[in-house]
């Protein structure tokens, strides 16, 4: 399978886990955190096989997102384009960082909803499984906006 291949099914698998309903029992709220965990792993996996997909032609040895993403990383166009990105609050990848760090601490990214109905919500913050069908959809937009660039190359 191609980079570019493994690329768009993480994103699909993703997705697909982002967006899946869970029956209605005493496990639900535990089976809807490890769906959106389990979707943002993914999306993790994704990113790195985008970085790879990205930078092949530069035959570099290591590709872990923390390291391309950061400002000692490797000097390419392609990754200080989403170098930017991560920077910037209201796109996808700072989104995606963000949410990443929650994953690999000990709190982990998924939350559990208010247990008591009655009480009143303090903000309308979508949940983390909408957040991420929102995200992935932004993604695949860069992630086809790279590629052509890429091809102009």
């Amino acid at each position: 399978m191609s980079d570019q291949s493994r690329t768009n099914q993480l994103l699909y698998q993703a997705e697909l886990l982002a967006v899946s309903t869970a029956e209605d029992d005493e496990h639900a709220t535990a089976r809807r955190m490890a769906q959106e965990e389990g979707a943002l792993a993914l999306f993790e996996l994704a990113l790195t096989s985008l970085l790879r997909e990205v930078t092949e032609h530069a035959r570099l040895s290591q590709h872990e997102w923390r390291y391309l993403l950061s400002d000692d990383g490797p000097a390419m166009a392609e990754l200080q384009r989403l170098r930017d990105l991560v920077h910037q609050p209201d796109s996808w990848l700072f989104w995606l960082v963000e949410q990443l760090n929650s994953l690999h601490s000990s709190d982990g990214a998924a939350k559990r909803r208010a247990a008591n109905p009655s009480m009143i919500a303090v903000s309308d913050q979508a949940s983390l499984g909408d957040q991420l069908v929102t995200q992935l959809n932004a993604a695949k937009r860069e992630v086809a906006a790279l590629r052509e660039t890429s091809q102009e190359w």
